[in-house]
């Protein structure tokens, strides 16, 4: 199976769920739908990338960015349309 591209996906959702969020300035971070039973689909995230954006964008170290993405970006909890945020791999 061949995995959609971000632009499909993204309008996939907004189909789906147009009330879904997105993290602005994290558009290298989207990677796909998350979905649940009885739940609206929201967009998803993944937390390395994000963290990547935040280090190259803003100059921040890792840590610096883990700080301020936990409390700025998921501290920004916007009710039931908010993205969420995956740890796509488990550290080895």
């Amino acid at each position: 199976m061949i995995a959609a591209d971000r632009a499909t996906l993204l309008a996939q959702l907004g189909e789906e769920n147009p009330d879904a969020l997105l993290a602005d300035g994290f558009e290298e971070a989207f990677v796909g739908i998350c979905r649940r039973f009885g739940q609206p689909p929201l967009a998803a995230y993944d937390v390395e990338k994000c963290l990547a954006v935040l280090m190259e964008r803003d100059g921040m170290d890792y840590e610096g960015a883990q700080e301020f993405f936990e409390y700025n970006v998921i501290g920004a909890g916007l009710g039931e349309n908010t993205p969420v945020f995956m740890t796509l791999k488990a550290d080895e």
